[in-house]
């Protein structure tokens, strides 16, 4: 039996740069921060020659082709996985939430089948096998950050060269700002899970096509993010919330699908209980958000987020990125 799973992450800074129709003219950066909210993969022999899958559904099949789950047929697929095998899934939140639970998954589900396997697999080989089937085999509109982050967790920077090739660093920062973000930050669900693809879609079009209004955008971004990380390594994490409020008013400018009036009515009377900044993580249009917000006022901002109808949800960093719990 073999145990496996990877976080998914926050954004804090320089997110969507991570798009090959950005990164490929400009090269891309962003900083995000892996949470003990994780997607979770079991594999064990099965005791019938089929295939058992247990997912929001279950199937049962003969052969891998037969399979309806995309990133499971893609998988076991891309690595020759034989039947005679059943693999379960869980994960400590929703899917369409802008936590990256989709790469979350595909970077578990692979670790997985390289333990079940006896392969060995760094996370860089990880991370980019979990691309190759999400951006490649199944064409979604996305970028690396999600699968790195997946694989590797931690506070991390990541510069994408024009290249395609992923520069993987650590956050040069003490324990005491990290401490500090654990603490200030607050995540609240929405309640809305949303696909991210068509925003991501209409980015990534508008890139390939040299949309003047989109890469000053995105340029814009990333020197966000770029400045993110130069205030944290510099012990200031306080700047953040003035960041992250900076990233959402630009990040609004890429498309209406990104906000809305109740979207904007939270993000206001948070500011106005005392958050300095936040935004919505992911492409947009539901799922997280994630308020910077001093500990004098974390009480009036967790209330009045709850009147609204949002949920608080605590977490803490992962130091771990994608890890084999069990293997026997």
């Amino acid at each position: 039996m073999i145990l496996s799973r990877a976080p998914t992450r926050l954004t804090l800074g320089g997110g969507g740069t991570d798009l090959e129709s950005y990164y490929s003219k400009y090269g891309g950066f962003l900083i995000a921060a892996g949470i003990n909210k994780y997607c979770t993969i079991l594999a064990n022999k099965r005791f019938y020659d089929s295939i058992r899958l247990s997912y929001s559904q279950m199937e049962i099949v003969d052969t891998v082709a037969e399979i309806k789950h995309r990133i499971f047929r893609a998988a076991l697929d891309l690595l020759g996985s034989e039947p005679g095998i059943e693999l379960h899934s869980t994960a400590d939140v929703p899917a369409g939430c802008g936590l990256g639970t989709s790469s979350a998954f595909t970077v578990a589900l692979l670790n997985a089948l390289h333990a079940y396997k006896i392969d060995f697999i760094n996370q860089t080989q990880l991370a980019e096998e979990a691309c190759h089937i999400e951006i490649d085999i199944l064409g979604e509109p996305i970028g690396k950050q999600d699968q790195y982050m997946a694989a590797f967790g931690r506070l991390t920077c990541l510069t994408f060269d024009k290249n395609g090739d992923v520069l993987v660093e650590r956050l040069n920062t003490s324990h005491e700002v990290i401490d500090q973000l654990e603490s200030n930050l607050l995540l609240f669900f929405t309640g809305r899970e949303r696909e991210a693809s068509e925003i991501l879609a209409d980015q990534d079009t508008r890139s390939k096509q040299d949309d003047p209004v989109i890469l000053d955008n995105l340029h814009r971004i990333k020197e966000i993010g770029l400045e993110t990380r130069k205030y944290l390594e510099k012990g200031q994490p306080d700047m953040l919330g003035e960041l992250l409020h900076t990233h959402w008013e630009v990040k609004k400018e890429r498309s209406l699908d990104i906000s809305d009036a109740f979207f904007d009515e939270c993000y206001e009377v948070a500011r106005n209980k005392g958050a300095a900044g936040g935004k919505l993580i992911g492409a947009g249009g539901g799922g997280f958000f994630i308020f910077y917000c001093e500990n004098s006022h974390k009480p009036k901002v967790i209330e009045a987020m709850k009147k609204l109808g949002l949920r608080w949800e605590r977490f803490r960093f992962d130091f771990d990125g994608a890890k084999i719990l069990i293997n026997t």
